[in-house]
């Protein structure tokens, strides 16, 4: 093992040793399979149980590996083999993550490489390499700022369907940062334990508006006199949101969304008269120059604006692992930090989410973008050698950036 990757087991080692009590044990600890990655990142220990959280956190403190996981799934017998563990139920758990979302500055930060024939790229990673086909990806990601409001907002959007849509109450809503560059939701509540892979599948077309037929009557359809059409669901959420949009778009907004500016000028001129009509009838009315394309083009855009952008293979998987909350992260050495549904507008994972304070490490640094961790903003760096607080070193040899300097 490298210098560098022995400093950060030992950073982590010291982590456990002063904070294996504050470990969140999941609830159900008894039933729940945890597995454990090491730091070399080849070997999984799976099909671990724990009978107490005590037990849980003497295991931390003694073995020390690089992310710790438990089961969204309950089992009769967590130890046993997949198919001998007896499956009794699993919590919802939703993953946002800031991969899956495409961002101006993903191609500036984030860098992927085809495993196979070498070809190289910036920005999302394919689901398959545009030369061979491949699907196998050496990926350098970055967890930026604005990487992570933009997955905060996508978590946003999802709690508020799954309180306002789906009913659960806040209490049965879990809310954790991932880490390294999303959100994690967990769902604990009867209504879903016993759910199966396929309606979980429901449950991701609603949120991600998969299959949403934006071309039947939604909002192009006279509804004064059934009204009550547009007062649940994706109805009533495109009707706010076709509402909010056109109430507050500029002309940005609509040249954004691909809309030419001789329709921009007629909609605009006439959004009070739009708006009213929306209001009332729950159409967009006769505006002369504009046709129905024009206005679902409109309402495609709101479906965007108004769904969550989602790891749908986590949400169906029933026997799905998540990392463990207030373990660390091993691509930043970051904490999964559980907080409020009420306070995700405030969380500031760059300050709330850092793990080491204190102490200095001397850093040759490849290449790395500018960022925050705290108060202190540092970089960017090419190729030199910088003194760093322990957190912003630990971040880039954790993310390969840098090197300990022996």
């Amino acid at each position: 093992m490298s210098v560098s990757r022995e400093f950060i087991k030992r950073k982590f080692e010291e982590y456990y040793r002063k904070n294996y009590v504050a470990i969140h044990a999941p609830s159900i600890i008894e039933q729940r399979e945890f597995g454990f990655l090491t730091f070399d990142g080849k070997t999984m220990l799976r099909h671990v149980s724990f009978k107490t959280k005590e037990s849980l956190e003497s295991f931390l403190k003694r073995e020390v590996y690089a992310d710790a996981y438990f089961s969204c799934a309950y089992y009769e017998n967590p130890e046993a083999e997949m198919d001998m563990k007896g499956w009794l139920g699993a919590d919802l758990i939703f993953d946002i993550d800031a991969d899956h979302i495409p961002t101006s500055c993903d191609k500036i930060h984030d860098e992927w490489k085809c495993g196979s024939c070498g070809f190289a790229g910036k920005g999302v990673t394919p689901e398959k390499c545009p030369i061979c086909s491949s699907e196998k990806f050496d990926v350098n990601t970055w967890p930026c700022e604005d990487c992570l409001a933009s997955a905060k907002f996508e978590t946003i959007k999802l709690v508020e369907m799954l309180t306002q849509d789906f009913g659960f109450s806040e209490s049965e809503i879990h809310t954790f940062f991932s880490g390294h560059r999303g959100y994690h939701v967990h769902v604990e509540s009867d209504a879903v334990k016993t759910l199966d892979a396929m309606e979980r599948k429901e449950i991701v077309d609603y949120v991600t508006a998969l299959g949403l037929n934006v071309e039947s009557n939604i909002l192009t359809e006279d509804f004064s006199q059934k009204r009550v059409m547009r007062d649940f669901g994706w109805p009533k959420r495109l009707t706010v949101g076709v509402e909010n949009f056109i109430e507050n778009a500029k002309e940005k907004d609509f040249l954004g969304m691909g809309l030419e500016k001789r329709f921009i000028s007629v909609i605009m001129r006439n959004r009070d008269m739009i708006l009213k009509n929306l209001q009332r009838t729950g159409t967009f009315g006769y505006v002369k120059g504009i046709g129905p394309q024009t206005w679902t083009k409109i309402i495609k855009h709101v479906v965007k604006l108004k769904s969550a952008s989602i790891d749908t293979v986590v949400t169906t998987d029933t026997h799905r692992l998540i990392r463990l909350a207030d373990t660390l992260n091993s691509k930043t050495g970051f904490k999964k930090v559980e907080f409020p549904v009420s306070a995700i507008d405030d969380f500031d994972p760059f300050n709330m989410a850092v793990a080491f304070k204190g102490g200095f490490v001397d850093v040759r640094v490849h290449d790395a973008p500018r960022f925050r961790i705290g108060e202190e903003t540092f970089g960017p760096y090419k190729n030199q050698r910088v003194e760093l607080p322990t957190a912003a070193a630990v971040l880039l040899i954790c993310k390969n950036r840098g090197e300990v300097v022996a």
